[in-house]
């Protein structure tokens, strides 16, 4: 019986994960579901790429957490369209919540939108939000051994974000070790090594941001 309503859920959720694709690439905006634990640096990166493609794209969010609203505060006081979803002690966004931000959101002015998840390595990767790509950050305190305990996150992801670089030197994280584990796991996605306090690596990545925003319009042409 759990296993049939597990499936049940699972099934309605990708038809609505659909529209909202549907709806989304429709509009030509790039929709980027962002993953991690806790702390790990997801509004950060987002701000961070804010200004970097200030003046080449138009950027919104969506912002889950189980509650409290301080990221999304912290977005619109930087001028970036946000809206919040509290999940109420659930564990991740599913399509339904996101299809109702949409339906709140000036889609004729975005042109990339990311969908920050709730944080947690498990329950998001099961979902599909209609999301254009599934970008994974991870964040050098945490340890280089993630991906041995939560494969599924990361085999899924297009990119890979290992953010808080700047404190290599102070944090037993492996770099070559964790690369060598992450790309047997999963050979197709980018990986960026960032900081947000210090910048490195986003010139990188708002490169990849941008270089996919363009082949979601090549498509939709």
């Amino acid at each position: 019986m759990e296993i049939k309503v597990l499936k049940d859920i699972l099934n309605a959720n990708s038809q609505i994960a659909e529209q909202n694709r549907k709806l989304l690439t429709g509009k030509r905006i790039m929709a980027i579901n962002l993953m991690s634990s806790p702390g790990s640096g997801k509004t950060t990166l987002i701000m961070r790429t804010v200004e970097k493609l200030e003046d080449k794209a138009r950027i919104a969010v969506i912002e889950g957490d189980v509650s409290s609203s301080i990221d999304a505060e912290k977005l619109s006081q930087a001028g970036v369209t946000a809206i919040q979803i509290n999940t109420g002690g659930g564990c991740h966004l599913d399509a339904s919540m996101v299809n109702s931000a949409l339906a709140n959101l000036p889609l004729d002015d975005i042109d990339i939108l990311f969908i920050e998840n709730v944080g947690n390595l498990i329950c998001p990767g099961g979902f599909d939000l209609g999301e254009y790509v599934r970008v994974v950050i991870l964040s050098t305190p945490e340890g280089d051994d993630k991906p041995h305990k939560y494969p599924l996150l990361f085999s899924q992801a297009h990119a890979l974000v290992v953010n808080k670089t700047d404190l290599l030197p102070h944090v037993a994280f492996d770099m070559e070790a964790f690369a060598r584990v992450f790309q047997g796991l999963n050979q197709q996605a980018a990986l960026f090594q960032v900081s947000g306090v210090t910048g490195e690596g986003i010139e990188e990545w708002a490169k990849w941001v941008t270089a996919n925003l363009q082949k979601l319009r090549a498509q939709n042409s």
